[in-house]
This record gives C-alpha cells, structure tokens and sequence, in this order.
C-alpha cells in the first residue's frame, strides 16, 4: 500500500513551479559554501518531517541556503534548527537535541515540522506570488496530518501564511509572540495558531528570542494539543 505522506513529499520535491526559487536553490547547491565544499547539495524543494500521527505542526518561512536546502530535511544544519530541535528535545517532542543531516536518527513524537515556502529564497526573501504558490503543499501536508490540531508560527510570514492556506476571512488577527487563534477549518476541523517570534540568528543572537520563550511556547502548543 502506498503511503500517501510520502507519495507527497516526493511531489513536493519535483516541484519546478518558482522559475526564480528554482534558479537559485540549485546555484547555491552548485556553488556551495566553502565549508561544505565536499558535500552533495540537496537542491530541490524540502517537504515537511515528523509524526505523521503529530497533534502539533510547527510552521516555519523557507529552507535555508545552507541549511535545508543543503541537507534535504527541514530547518537541518543551520543554526535555527539548533535551536528549534533544542526546544522540541525539551518539551519531550524530538527524541534527540541536534539535527544535523537525515541521517543523524532524529525522530519527532506528536510533532510535524514544515515550511511555508518549500525551496530556499534569495535573501530569504520569497515574494508574494512564491508564497502563495506554494502554499497548496501546506493543505495537502496538513490533509494528511489527521491529528494536527495546532501550528506553532514561527514568525510573522509563517503566521500569514497559515491564515491564507485556510482562507480565514479578514480581519486577520495580527502577529505577537505568544498570540494565540482558533478557527474551524473546512478540510482539518478546529485548528489553534500560536504565534512565536521565528528562531533566526537575528532574534536569537539579539535576545529578542531567548530559550526560555521558546520553551514556553512548546510547553503551552502541548496544552492546546
């Protein structure tokens, strides 16, 4: 029997809709970063990972150059997904601390981690239409999650994104930290946004994000769950 999770991400990772993202995914993993200079680049657009049977979605913006788009496994070997794993390890969602490429033996319990836009931006930077292109690959992720009952938004991008994907009649509820929604979806029954500020080295290393916050987070998407 096929599994249709992983029927998805393949079609996740054919996907060529982005002339731009597709352009530059595959520069980058051409070029390479000296560091990795002796690695094969991923290159193509990351799916989502986690517990299919996960109550809790975590929701980030796009792979990182270096990082996911390197790796294959969302936020992987990049200095946000240090400490997202850190986090999920704490709140007893990820059997390990560190995600280091898809083959390091991470497993996530009750959680699902995925992206906005599947493949890694100029700038980190996607443009409305890329957004808005990809996000059918968030429904149908979400479509095959039949126990997800809450998103963790990490970020302003990530919360947007997952109130267009449901078509949330406007207005919208804006982003903060520790915002917190519920709506009734048509295909996922009643689903809970939390809003945190994304774990980027612009917020981590300027203490706009610390560990504590993150940890109170996951500990209340564990309480809404």
């Amino acid at each position: 029997m096929i599994d249709p999770l992983a029927s998805l991400e393949h079609e996740i990772t054919e996907c060529r809709r982005c002339p731009r993202l597709v352009a530059w995914r595959e520069e980058v993993a051409d070029v390479k970063r000296a560091a990795f200079r002796d690695q094969t680049y991923w290159g193509r657009p990351v799916p989502g990972f986690g517990d299919p049977q996960a109550a809790i979605v975590v929701l980030g913006l796009a792979p990182a150059a270096h990082g996911g788009n390197r790796t294959g496994r969302v936020f992987t070997g990049d200095r946000s997904g240090d400490w997202l794993f850190r986090a999920l390890w704490r709140a007893g969602l990820a059997n390990q601390p560190h995600s280091v490429d898809r083959d390091d033996g991470l497993r996530l319990n009750d959680c699902f981690v995925t992206a906005a836009v599947r493949c890694a931006p100029p700038a980190n930077r996607p443009s409305s239409e890329e957004r808005d292109t990809c996000l059918p690959w968030l429904a149908a992720e979400l479509k095959q999650l039949p126990r997800a009952r809450v998103i963790v938004c990490l970020g302003g991008f990530a919360w947007e994104a997952a109130l267009r994907t449901f078509t949330v009649p406007r207005p919208w509820p804006r982003f903060s930290h520790g915002g917190e929604f519920t709506f009734e979806s048509d295909s996922a029954g009643q689903l809970k946004l939390l809003a945190s500020y994304h774990v980027s080295q612009q917020n981590t290393f300027t203490g706009r994000l610390s560990e504590e916050m993150l940890d109170r987070i996951f500990a209340r998407a564990l309480e809404l769950a």
